[in-house]
């Protein structure tokens, strides 16, 4: 097993604070007991204060007094580091056959505050943190960010408390329950969102998509949109929607600034058709 922390390194909890939940606390909104997220993880500390500090949200230091606790940013820090290695290693090791593009698509979608949100979301995590009262009065507890982000913590936490062999046991159950279609679903949606950093990465213009042709009968029309960069076309996407065939559109400039690095597609645009988005 991976290096344990040493108990002097672990981060300071809430002052008077039992490892059953919020009883006797100084401010702030309390959070549930904590043994049920333990059974969730299936995963018992070995280390308390690591599980509430990955859960101390920063808003909570305003209504505790100054020093009383220590936000889980830094544990979010680590969580990054760690989940980055292990989605990697599993991806590697589970598919041998695909080439390093490949896997670092996947392993960006596998490690995306968004599917964090989900993870977190699966294990009821929002009632267990640690928030300002105000800011559990507009919802923190069901926020998506907020909820990715103490998940990323935790993760940092199960490190530091049992080493990669914990974070694994944890990681793995969620890696396994998602699907590679479900990683494809991701990454096609984030087509335009990687057309726009490829392209800003260039220039300071964002990509443009021109709705050119609808054709076919009203049940199934089919769209055609073009998608440029100032003056030069990047490519071209069909789709059974406007939004479907901006994807599509993206997905073939994507094509055509990886075709040619210095950003000036050559020849003609590519075309991606529906089927393949």
């Amino acid at each position: 097993m991976a290096e344990s922390a040493n108990p002097s390194n672990v981060p300071a909890p809430p002052h008077s604070m039992s490892h059953e939940g919020g009883g006797g606390r100084m401010g702030g909104a309390p959070g549930a007991a904590l043994p049920p997220l333990e059974a969730a993880l299936h995963y018992p500390f070995q280390q308390p204060d690591l599980l509430r500090a990955a859960l101390i949200h920063r808003s909570y230091l305003h209504d505790v007094p100054e020093g009383a606790a220590e936000s889980n940013e830094r544990l979010e820090f680590l969580g990054d580091a760690v989940l980055g290695f292990v989605v990697a290693r599993r991806l590697y090791l589970r598919h041998p056959d695909k080439p390093e593009g490949q896997l670092t698509n996947m392993r960006g979608a596998l490690v995306r505050l968004s599917q964090l949100s989900a993870w977190g979301a699966a294990l009821d995590l929002g009632r267990y943190l640690y928030l300002s009262k105000g800011e559990e009065v507009q919802g923190g507890r069901e926020r998506p960010t907020i909820i990715g982000r103490a998940m990323e913590a935790l993760l940092g936490a199960l490190y530091l408390d049992g080493g990669l062999e914990a974070v694994d046991a944890v990681l793995g159950r969620f890696l396994d329950e998602t699907t590679e279609s479900q990683v494809a679903a991701v990454l096609t949606a984030d087509y335009k969102s990687q057309l726009q950093r490829a392209v800003q990465a260039r220039s300071k213009s964002a990509p443009q998509y021109r709705l050119v042709d609808t054709s076919g009968p009203d049940h199934a029309l089919e769209f055609t949109v073009e998608v440029w960069a100032e003056d030069r076309m990047l490519g071209c996407g069909l789709g059974r929607s406007k939004q479907q065939a901006e994807q599509a559109a993206a997905h073939a400039g994507l094509q055509a600034l990886e075709d040619t690095p210095d950003g000036t597609p050559d020849g003609t645009p590519p075309v991606i058709p529906p089927e393949t988005v």
